[in-house]
């Protein structure tokens, strides 16, 4: 009988929290992990993705064990005294596997409550629902974004880590509102950092829970007009 495989990650698993981590960041987790590394985000959403990542990968390995217990027990092998040793061991390892991933959780949880606590108590600046052009201005500036200035022109524009490019009015705007905010301690041919506040956050999170199209009603049918699907006759 060969020997137990090590487990190997070949894709990011998915973990219970995902959907907690995508509701209060508004970005997926596949987003947040490459703003990581671009080293993009904050201290507090780095140390969440970081714990993330841990627990994705100990995902990975209660996955690879209870998937080889299944192949063990189905039938595949001869029941005997090298099988059961095998099974034993596979159940000692998936109890570890479990446990180092109950950890796991708890770190994110740990990590992911300030985020949590600050959307919840951030103010919606206006009852005005964002627009689609501020949504989507928003969400490139949550992936890193910094303020230039043209070295001929003069002219000031904002450039996401997307390479998405805001004018300097549309960010005047969004700093009137509230929304953003930027690091003027930084010099300006070097970039200022811009950042989402946490009020900007909580605008972002609410519109992306708004669904944006409705499907309209179908009308109903005139009086004495034919169906709109063809009856078939047996």
């Amino acid at each position: 009988m060969p020997a137990d495989p090590a487990p190997t990650a070949v894709r990011r698993a998915v973990s219970p929290l995902d959907h907690r981590i995508e509701a209060v960041t508004g970005q997926d987790v596949d987003t947040l992990w490459a703003y990581r590394d671009r080293g993009v985000l904050d201290e507090p959403h780095a140390h969440l993705v970081d714990r993330h990542r841990e627990l994705a990968r100990a995902e990975t390995g209660v996955t690879f064990y209870r998937v080889l217990l299944h192949r063990l027990s189905n039938g595949e092998f001869p029941v005997d005294s090298a099988l059961l040793a095998r099974i034993d061991r596979t159940v000692d390892r998936l109890e570890e596997a479990a446990n180092v991933r109950d950890t796991a959780v708890r770190r994110v949880i740990t990590a992911l409550g300030p985020i949590e606590t600050a959307a919840a108590a951030a103010p919606v600046p206006s009852d005005k629902p964002l627009s689609t052009a501020d949504q989507a201005m928003l969400l490139a500036i949550a992936g890193g974004a910094k303020l230039h200035e043209h070295l001929l022109t003069g002219r000031m524009s904002v450039i996401t880590a997307s390479g998405t490019r805001i004018s300097y009015a549309e960010l005047q705007q969004l700093e009137d509102a509230g929304l953003v905010s930027r690091d003027a301690s930084h010099p300006m041919h070097a970039g200022q950092p811009v950042a989402l506040t946490d009020a900007g956050r909580a605008a972002l999170f609410a519109a992306r829970r708004t669904p944006t199209t409705t499907q309209a009603p179908k009308p109903p049918a005139r009086s004495g007009t034919w169906p709109s699907t063809p009856v078939h006759r047996r």
